[in-house]
């Protein structure tokens, strides 16, 4: 019998031209450990996709996301279902508390092309994790910041 995938909610949160974005912790058991990635998380049972992501949110960076936040699309495999949703960043880092995750930094579009991102926290470039760099690049694509 196969596995049910799971359903996360994820924010690409934007700031002139550039993207927040969490270097997960570099732990062995997570899905993407030491990578950069979109903030966001699991979806509650009996919890909508757009009430999750405002959540993780909350929670992860301490930020209420703006009442313009949108769905920006669905991504899946046959693990993980990300519902994706966009919204302007509307403070600044230093605004931001990071209660999840090893670092997180505001990324800039030639660093999505490359895949990777430098950490000062980890003293080192850290690469993107393939599937939210593909959903970043699309969102790019499409130009609907004003970067």
């Amino acid at each position: 019998m196969s596995q049910q995938p799971v359903h996360v909610a994820i924010a690409i949160l934007y700031q002139k031209d550039k993207f927040l974005m969490q270097l997960r912790d570099n732990i062995p058991n997570i899905l993407y450990p030491g990578y950069w990635g979109l903030f966001g998380g699991h979806i509650e049972l009996g919890e909508t996709p757009d009430v999750a992501v405002k959540r993780e949110i909350l929670e992860e960076i301490g930020y209420n996301l703006p009442p313009t936040v949108s769905e920006f699309g669905c991504y899946g495999d046959d693990s993980v279902v990300r519902h994706v949703f966009q919204a302007p960043l509307l403070v600044e880092l230093n605004q931001l508390v990071l209660n999840e995750g090893w670092d997180m930094g505001l990324v800039t579009s030639d660093e999505i092309h490359q895949g990777q991102c430098y950490s000062q926290i980890a003293g080192e470039v850290r690469p993107l994790g393939p599937v939210h760099q593909r959903i970043l690049l699309d969102f790019m694509k499409k130009g609907i910041f004003n970067g």
